[in-house]
């Protein structure tokens, strides 16, 4: 079941985090999984006529939301590191997964998913660039850590920073360049924060219709019964 769930994950985002939450206990699931992945089927039966819709003729600039939070696994106190891409008005691209390492504060939590939401967003520049839509300028990413933003681009917080590993300050490196550029937006409206943690019901339904998602009835594409 959780198989079938992870290959709709391809096209859904709003499933991301739920999903890859699950996948977590597929070697020893217990009644409670099996519970919240029947809610989970419930779900998709309520939504069955969402989806991404792409606006034609805005081919605008690929732009990314990272986000994470802080220690939310209670078994080994990982954080969870999410992200998004936008263009065109849809997401093409999101991820949620569980850290490799235990971060000592909130900004080393951010700072680990800005970098690999900055690997993406470089394998992202590549592929727009064979099909011929070149982004030349800095890709803007959007974080809702200030502490994050100010350790990308110097080491005034190298007391508290210096036990991170150095595969991490990668991020440094492509701000230096010109390649990324973090900047800093609310958490209301960080698109990536559905794909690091349970959201209330409204915030849920913003962040989806944020990523582009919407149902066929409103875009009036339904036949009259």
């Amino acid at each position: 079941m959780v198989g079938s769930l992870m290959y709709l994950t391809a096209s859904r985002p709003d499933l991301m985090f739920v999903v890859c939450l699950l996948s977590r206990f597929m070697a020893s699931p217990t009644q409670l999984h099996l519970a919240v992945a029947k809610r989970v089927l419930r779900y998709l039966k309520g939504t069955l006529e969402c989806g991404i819709w792409y606006k034609r003729g805005t081919m605008s600039d690929l732009v990314a939301y990272t986000d994470s939070d802080y220690a939310g696994d209670i078994d080994d106190s990982k954080s969870t590191s999410g992200y998004a891409f936008m263009m065109s008005g849809g997401a093409v691209a999101w991820s949620s997964r569980k850290q490799p390492i235990v971060t000592l504060s909130t900004t080393e939590a951010e700072y680990v998913a800005a970098v690999a939401c900055a690997c993406q967003a470089i394998w992202m520049r590549r592929i727009l660039k064979e099909i011929g839509h070149e982004q030349t300028e800095e890709m803007v990413v959007f974080c809702d850590n200030t502490s994050t933003i100010k350790l990308s681009k110097n080491a005034v917080m190298h007391g508290r920073s210096k036990h991170i590993r150095v595969r991490y300050h990668f991020l440094r490196d492509l701000t230096k360049q010109g390649i990324i550029k973090l900047i800093h937006c609310n958490t209301e409206e960080q698109l990536a924060d559905m794909m690091t943690k349970p959201l209330k019901l409204m915030s849920f339904q913003k962040a989806r219709a944020a990523l582009g998602m919407v149902s066929l009835s409103e875009l009036n594409l339904l036949p009259e019964s």
